[in-house]
């Protein structure tokens, strides 16, 4: 068969469920591999094994990218006509503030799409095959379908392969999976509708080998491999704009309308009706929209978000793109992978459970520490006394090492068998010190087919003993009695089946444990030498334990109205007992893949919604939870560290990996990553989320309305033809002089109290709520009242128009002091001795403003630059009066507002 014909023949082909013969026969290959001619031909049918790149954008057009926003097109065009009509330092700083943004957005986004070279870094450079009837060493990127391929403890696996030969091999899948243990592989095949973990038979690209070592025939490459087809999902997932980029937009777009719109109709008017020369209607009118436009809106909110990653990173979660930091505090769903993220992903030996006794482990990890005991009222010593064979079994018929760095313990070996060796070191034993006291002569390696490990040992007295441990039900199979307090004693399978059962119902792996005495003292150990004289002494429930924060941190994204998901790849089982363990669900119904597979899109939405636990997931199930929930209108953060978790990372409102034992793939495909791997950094993430939304609040509630209010005041004075109470060089200055600093101590707001007691915003919530829209209407309102009334008592006792005009532009200065003070905390009153001292940016900005004022106001220099005059000390405290009025006014609303609860309440 040619290699077309053999194309042709594989594009429909489930690999593990072909036995070796139909594999071979499928693939036109054989036991002793391909010719050279016949690979070269398929390697140009099929091509390289590796995953296709794309060009990436180049950095100027990624650049200019960031200047695509309705907002930004004004300001740019504000600045342009600000240089036009002479305001040249003006229009320098709206370049500025515009530039200097999207620097920080191509900086920020360089990073973005790492997640496809993240996987291929994951494919081993070299792999044994077999070419040409002999065993050589090619690239991976040569390999072809019907390639023989080697594999061995240590080795990464290749490409896709059907498993022709596996002598004790353990493969981790973790990163494919999501389950904690290495699994078993053996030659088998298994159902077409198997799960991606229960595929025995199959090693897939990128994951590593544990143990043994096996042969398989390569059956997919490159994009067609399973790593492959989780690197076309994430290629293949579209970038969706956050809350806060849609708002931003989106306001930007109908300010930009209104602001225009607004600016041809005063034109118009003062020209039309109050007879204005054109050239200065045009310069009051663009001095009005110069003054008008929060230029300083995108910096300002750039500071915010930058502000939140330095408090974020302060709390290990270290954040890769700046909106993320807010996406964060308008999240309403959390699916969080199990492995890694809400356990440990350190197996513990748990429960020991012998004939009479139970005995439970304290501790976690692979820490050796943690005490034994028996529960239900059970004696500990003779419980204790009882497991000590058991005890002893585990650690002899095992060959993995625990050692120390850093204060944390690792295993070398698998990891179920470091768990054992923790537990040895909890009842006592000295690992080192036992193995030298019963010597191993031989052993026989795990075997998936046999599914049983077994060592021969001469205990201190000098008896041949072999010690066994494997699948409870095989090791029942080989054992004609169990050990009981009194000595041997008949089998009784009801209550190992029962107990075994309970374990499994906790979500517990188990392993039995067996002993007798040799049949020979040297020779080889074979399988017929444990046909006869075992003694079962019991089994061993292991857990990947839940992190112990994450039980209160799922109380508080409770209390705080954040819905929490588990979506794995592990057991139904399992997944269900930690579920219960950490108070995630009440509900015994657990979701798996298959279930997934079967419910119509239509129908996903509402399932997601209401299941809490997701079992036995891929990747594509994973992308369709996430995006079956963002259809419902939630904000989704998707945690992970897998491989297999990055696709859905991607496409979720905001990803969130594992620092430490994540997948640079996780990382990459993030916009979050957690440094110390706990949910509890999540929820404190959250917490600062949502004062960075608060603060940006904040922010656009002083900046709208004290524009407003100085650019209505001119209004008022064209539309009702009177003096102008501020000349344009004058609006220029108060623009200047607040814009870079008022304008940016908001953004370095401490949070409110209660802040996770709210629950989240709606997904749809306007950037400009009820609340700040009434806000900017009342304050631009109580501003103009204010600033017309000191221009008219000024003129009134006398005074000249340049002075008037000077006590106006103190006044409106003075209004949004005070207005900053009461903008400060949205949901509490002001009037506290916190909210009077105010945070230390905040008195450096007022100290600031007062000097500039007070050089405005009486600086010879100035006053020639502005036309200013200078003030008296009782015209001063009039200002300052009606400063404190207007505080006392606003705190008066906003306590009235808060106690309605009504539509224009702070969180509406």
């Amino acid at each position: 068969m040619t290699g077309t014909t053999a194309a042709e023949g594989r594009s429909t082909q489930a690999w593990h469920t072909l036995d070796r013969d139909r594999l071979l026969a499928a693939l036109a290959a054989s036991p002793g591999g391909l010719s050279s001619e016949d690979a070269a031909a398929r390697l140009a049918t099929w091509g390289d094994n590796a995953l296709p790149s794309r060009p990436p954008v180049h950095p100027v057009w990624r650049f200019l990218a960031q200047f695509n926003n309705a907002l930004i097109y004004f300001l740019l065009a504000a600045a342009v006509a600000a240089w036009f009509l002479g305001h040249g330092v003006d229009a320098a700083v709206i370049v500025a503030v515009v530039t200097i943004n999207a620097l920080v957005g191509f900086l920020q986004e360089g990073k973005a799409e790492k997640a496809l070279s993240a996987i291929r870094q994951l494919i081993s450079p070299r792999a044994t095959v077999w070419r040409d009837g002999r065993r050589t060493t090619i690239p991976v990127a040569g390999l072809v379908p019907g390639d023989v391929v080697v594999i061995e403890a240590g080795d990464r696996v290749p490409a896709d392969l059907r498993l022709i030969r596996a002598r004790g091999l353990l493969v981790d899948e973790a990163m494919l999976t999501g389950e904690s243990v290495a699994a078993e592989k053996d030659e088998r095949a298994v159902s077409a509708d198997a799960p991606l973990g229960d595929r025995t038979g199959m090693a897939f690209s990128g994951t590593l080998v544990a143990a043994g070592q096996g042969t398989g025939i390569v059956v997919e490459t490159g994009p067609r491999t399973e790593i492959g087809r989780i690197s076309t999902l994430i290629e293949g997932v579209e970038q969706i704009s956050t809350p806060l980029l849609r708002q931003i937009n989106q306001f930007g777009r109908r300010f930009t309308w209104v602001a225009m719109s607004a600016a041809v109709l005063l034109f118009a008017f003062a020209t039309q009706v109050r007879s204005y020369a054109w050239d200065d209607a045009l310069i009051a009118v663009v001095a009005l929209a110069v003054g008008v436009v929060p230029e300083g809106l995108p910096a300002v909110i750039t500071i915010t978000l930058a502000i939140g990653v330095q408090r974020m990173a302060a709390r290990n979660a270290v954040i890769r793109k700046l909106p993320a930091v807010e996406t964060l505090g308008a999240t309403s769903v959390i699916c969080s992978d199990k492995t890694g993220t809400l356990t440990l992903n350190e197996m513990t030996a748990r429960r020991i459970v012998t004939a009479a006794h139970t005995v439970v482990a304290a501790g976690s990890g692979y820490e050796p520490h943690g005490t034994l005991t028996a529960p239900g009222g059970d004696e500990d010593v003779a419980a204790v006394e009882a497991a000590a064979p058991l005890i002893r079994c585990a650690l002899l018929c095992n060959d993995a090492q625990l050692r120390e760095s850093g204060g944390v313990w690792h295993v070398d070996g698998d990891p179920m068998e470091g768990a054992l060796v923790a537990l040895a070191m909890k009842a006592g034993l000295a690992p080192a010190h036992v193995r030298g006291e019963w010597p191993r002569h031989d052993e026989i390696p795990f075997d998936a087919r046999h599914r049983y490990m077994a060592t021969r040992h001469t205990a201190p007295d000098g008896t041949p003993v072999v010690f066994v441990k494997g699948a409870p039900e095989r090791l029942l199979e080989l054992c004609q009695a169990q050990a009981t307090p009194a000595g041997p004693a008949p089998v009784d399978p009801a209550y190992w089946t029962s107990q075994i059962a309970a374990s499994a119902s906790r979500g517990e792996r188990v392993l039995g444990f067996a002993m007798g005495t040799a049949a020979q003292p040297d020779g080889p150990l074979q399988h017929q030498d444990l046909a006869s004289g075992l003694v079962f002494l019991g089994f061993v429930g292991f857990i990947d334990p839940p992190r112990p924060d994450v039980i209160g941190a799922i109380a508080e994204c409770r209390s705080a109205g954040i819905a929490v998901k588990m979506i794995t790849g592990d057991h139904a089982a399992t997944a269900a007992a930690i579920a219960r363990q950490l108070g995630l669900t009440d509900s015994p119904d657990v979701i798996t893949g298959a279930d997934l597979d079967a419910t119509a899109e239509a129908d996903l939405a509402a399932l997601a919604r209401r299941a809490s636990v997701f079992a036995r997931t891929n990747p594509e199930h994973k992308l369709r939870i996430v995006k079956a929930l963002q259809s419902t209108g939630a904000i989704v953060a998707m945690t992970g560290d897998g491989v297999n978790d990055a696709p859905a990372l991607k496409q979720a409102d905001v990803g969130i990996a594992m620092g430490r034992k994540g997948t640079e793939a996780a990382k990459e495909a993030a916009e979050v990553v957690l440094l110390d791997e706990a949910f509890a950094s999540i929820v404190a993430a959250v917490h600062e989320g949502r004062t960075v939304y608060d603060n940006i609040r904040k922010v656009i509630g002083w900046t709208v309305p004290t524009n407003g209010g100085e650019v209505l005041t001119v209004i008022a004075a064209i539309l009702f033809g009177f003096t102008m109470p501020m000349s344009p060089a004058q609006i220029l200055w108060i623009n200047l002089i607040l814009t870079v600093t008022l304008g940016l101590v908001l953004a370095f707001e401490p949070p409110e109290p209660g802040v996770m007691a709210r629950p989240p915003r709606p997904s749809g919530a306007p950037l400009l709520s009820r609340f700040l829209v009434w806000r900017i209407l009342f304050v631009s309102a109580l501003f103009t009242a204010g600033a017309l009334a000191i221009f008219f008592y000024a003129l009134g006792r006398g005074l000249d128009v340049d002075t008037a005009r000077t006590m106006v532009v103190n006044a409106i200065v003075v209004f949004e002091i005070f207005y900053l003070f009461n903008v400060r905390y949205l949901h509490t009153t002001s009037f506290t001795l916190r909210g009077a001292l105010g945070t230390v940016p905040v008195r450096l900005a007022l100290v600031v403003v007062v000097v500039a004022q007070l050089a405005f106001t009486y600086l010879p220099a100035m006053q020639a630059l502005f036309q200013t005059r200078p003030v008296a000390l009782l015209d001063g405290l009039v200002i300052i009066a009606a400063g404190v009025a207007l505080m006392i006014v606003l705190e008066v609303e906003k306590l009235v507002l808060r106690r309605s609860h009504g539509l224009l309440a702070p969180d509406a």
